[in-house]
């Protein structure tokens, strides 16, 4: 299996040092991998204490352009946005998407929210998730956010999905096949069963691997997905970005 390219990668434009390279650091470390293509995805807007800042992205658009000419690596420049209400509203306004080339969308703990309510039963109510297991009432509430989101947006990927935000996972899954939305294999975080996972493969669902590197020596490195793939059978055909390059929808309508 072939990792064509790295689709969710952080660079210094996740603020705080959260992110600790630049981007032609990213893409240095793809071209000695041999990977084809990157996109640089660092977090949303309303991210507390990561997100870029609007005012940045023209600073981005010039980095990628001029990693692109020194690596010869393809860059795509993109957002892992955030999911910031019940209702499925994302920190990314409709004037935001025109240069981006690829959307991709995940839970945070720390995003500003829409309303009070929204950071209650969004963020707070899910915040010891991974120390206590979440009641069917909130995964329900969860479950109905991310259906929602699919819904109203043009997302191209949902990152970790269940990471500190548990669903029901097959509803979702579902949901964003029929959206054609691809459901990440993240290279630090996978939240599914067993019976899950061969569910998704059985029903067709799309998946996507990336590393979500947050330093440049990480970029490309998706072993926890590509194993996983291997471990259940995955087709290949499934996978978007193994022996091929993935197909995102910058022409889907807003």
């Amino acid at each position: 299996m072939l990792l064509y390219g790295d689709y969710h990668t952080h660079t210094q434009y996740s603020r705080l040092n959260h992110g600790k390279g630049t981007v032609l650091e990213n893409a240095s470390v793809a071209a000695d991998k041999g990977l084809k293509q990157i996109a640089i995805t660092d977090h949303g807007f309303n991210h507390e204490f990561f997100g870029i800042k609007r005012k940045q992205i023209p600073a981005l658009q010039e980095d990628i352009l001029n990693a692109k000419e020194i690596t010869g690596v393809d860059i795509l420049l993109g957002v892992e946005g955030n999911i910031i209400s019940l209702d499925g509203e994302i920190d990314i306004k409709e004037e935001d998407y025109a240069p981006l080339d690829v959307l991709l969308i995940g839970f945070h703990r720390f995003v500003h929210t829409t309303s009070m309510k929204d950071k209650a039963l969004l963020c707070w109510a899910n915040l010891f998730d991974k120390a206590f297991r979440p009641s069917k009432e909130k995964i329900n509430r969860n479950t109905t956010a991310f259906l929602k989101m699919l819904d109203k947006y043009p997302i191209d990927v949902i990152t970790h999905l269940n990471f500190s935000f548990q669903t029901d996972t097959i509803a979702v899954a579902k949901m964003a096949k029929q959206k054609g939305v691809y459901i990440e294999l993240n290279g630090k975080h996978i939240n599914f069963t067993e019976e899950e996972i061969m569910t998704m493969a059985s029903e067709g669902v799309k998946f996507i691997v990336n590393s979500d590197a947050h330093t440049p020596e990480r970029v490309g490195e998706a072993n926890l997905g590509l194993n996983l793939i291997y471990k259940y059978n995955i087709p290949l055909s499934q996978v978007a970005n193994v022996d091929k390059l993935p197909k995102f929808h910058k022409k889907r309508n807003w």
